[in-house]
């Protein structure tokens, strides 16, 4: 099969353009680590502590 003509975007070229003069878009919010924001799939029981054994 032939490959697919490119065709012509304004909105990606403008885009790009903007990218080289002004840089990179920053992220509006900071991620936060996915372990600190990620609930644990299953709970510990509550009776047994890590020290003990």
């Amino acid at each position: 099969m032939a490959k697919k003509k490119k065709i012509y975007d304004r909105q990606k070229e403008v885009k790009r353009l903007a990218r080289e003069r002004i840089g990179p878009v920053r992220p509006s919010v900071v991620l936060e680590i996915k372990t600190e924001r990620k609930k644990p799939k299953h709970k510990k029981p509550s009776g047994l502590q890590e020290d003990e054994e």
